[in-house]
């Protein structure tokens, strides 16, 4: 919890002043936000006050400004990086070990008979991975294996993609903690993201049960007629590209791999458990992250079947380094953010927006920031970036309307992902062509769940609104 004795006014002038930080304070300037937002540290960045916008002299900014505005900005971002290169790295060490795959495998194993139930099994487990991590990207590797058995148990195309693109992809719709959207959006807008945290867990839940419920209904009107398959005119090209010629051999799920998937899983929850109780920033996140990663590293490097030394550390610096795009997106948004800031541009913008919503209800205001994210979703469709392009601009305006910023994360998140699934500038299409799908199938699949994703999320939001 964050200590203070005194809110800093910076005046159009640029003037400084210092007031007593009392709630008395905040309803002199018409701040309508509860002090506790302040002293718990769930804003962190500066608000606008009420009624103070004035237009000043222009001074536009030189070329080599802004990009200099770019390399101070990445400058800026530098912890989050940190802890972005420090997860890649986790990421890729637990994928070298190939703990991964021998769950998967093991799974396959033990639900042999009962055909849903390892269908069942991979959606909840990638729904959890996508929640936590962001896992989308990573998913890829899984088709490889999972797809001949799906194929075997008589699924088709869309399944495949359904249990490993679908699932991932509504955990991260209903991020709970994944780094990649409600944690870097969260800290864009200047609040926590453990605020919310049982709203988006609840809403998790839900749409969990809605989908593995639409994939069970599909699975099983495919398996009693395979020519009620979307997918059914194409079935002899793909089963003919994924079907198994023979028994592959499984991986073995030995005591390392358990052991290295029981360490990846416990350090989200530790995560949690540090903002929560201990105020982690950044920093303290990617430190719990490197000394669960550091454990794996020895784990698997010695030993019998042990990696070696230059693998392990090889597979941590490529898991790094597959997320400089990330990272780099987070660092030049922030610097552009940096140059509408230092130019008054997103006063502007904040004050013409703020205009425009401020006699809305809080109910049809959150409705519409959500449609607005699933138009940018096809405009930005990269999560980390959206998120730091717009929500140093979009958060704010919830003051404005008095609700809190973090139903605004909320309605990025369900926005944008809602989007996601049909995008083509999206994930979605690299996983079509991998596949050799029709874009047309999987669209004739997808739409319940996209108009589930703003119906629901429309539900949840007006909920959070009317709470508070």
């Amino acid at each position: 919890m964050s200590l203070f004795t005194a809110y800093q006014v910076t005046k159009p002038s640029g003037v400084k002043e210092s007031l007593p930080a009392t709630q008395a304070t905040l309803k002199k300037l018409n701040v309508k936000i509860d002090i506790q937002q302040f002293k718990s540290g769930a804003i962190s960045k500066p608000v606008s006050i009420p009624n103070t916008y004035q237009r000043l002299r222009q001074h536009p900014a030189s070329i080599y400004s802004i990009f200099t505005s770019m390399v101070n900005g990445t400058m800026q971002a530098v912890d989050i990086m940190i802890f972005i290169f420090v997860l890649g790295g986790l990421i890729g060490v637990v994928k070298e070990s190939g703990a991964f795959e021998a769950g998967l495998m093991a799974l396959t194993k033990k639900t042999k008979g009962r055909e849903f139930a390892l269908v069942f099994l991979v959606a909840v487990l990638l729904m959890l991975g996508g929640t936590l991590c962001g896992i989308e990207e990573e998913a890829v590797a899984f088709y490889p294996i999972l797809v001949p058995v799906f194929l075997a148990m008589g699924y088709d195309s869309i399944v495949c993609v359904g249990a490993i693109f679908l699932a991932s992809s509504i955990g991260t719709t209903f991020s709970t903690i994944n780094p990649f959207s409600v944690v870097i959006a969260s800290n864009a807008a200047g609040t926590n993201f453990t605020q919310g945290l049982m709203g988006r867990v609840i809403g998790l839940v839900v749409a969990g049960i809605f989908v593995t419920l639409y994939l069970h209904w599909y699975a099983r009107k495919v398996q009693k007629d395979p020519s009620s398959s979307y997918t059914y005119e194409d079935h002899e090209s793909f089963d003919a590209m994924w079907s198994m010629e023979s028994d592959a051999v499984s991986p073995d799920f030995d005591w390392k791999k358990k052991v290295t998937l029981t360490l990846f899983a416990v350090a989200f929850p530790l995560m949690i458990w540090g903002v929560m109780a201990k105020g982690w920033g950044f920093p303290n996140m990617a430190a719990s992250f490197l000394t669960i990663a550091i454990i794996i590293i020895f784990l698997n490097c010695f030993g019998k079947n042990g990696l070696g030394e230059k693998r392990v550390v090889d597979a941590f610096t490529n898991g790094s380094a597959s997320l400089v795009g990330v990272s780099m997106i987070i660092g030049l948004a922030r610097g552009i953010n940096l140059v509408l800031s230092n130019g008054y541009i997103s006063d502007t913008i904040l004050y013409e927006s703020t205009k425009l919503v401020q006699h809305m209800s809080g109910s049809i205001f959150i409705i519409m920031m959500m449609m607005i994210f699933f138009v940018l979703g096809f405009i930005v469709p990269s999560s980390s970036g959206l998120a730091v392009l717009a929500m140093p601009i979009m958060a704010p305006l919830a003051d404005t309307v008095q609700i809190p910023r973090y139903i605004v994360v909320t309605a990025y998140q369900f926005g944008q992902y809602a989007m996601l699934f049909l995008a083509p500038t999206g994930l979605v299409m690299a996983t079509l062509q991998m596949l050799d799908m029709k874009y047309s199938h999987w669209l004739r699949f997808v739409w319940p769940v996209v108009i589930f994703v703003l119906v629901f999320g429309s539900v949840l939001l007006v909920g959070e609104v009317l709470m508070n």
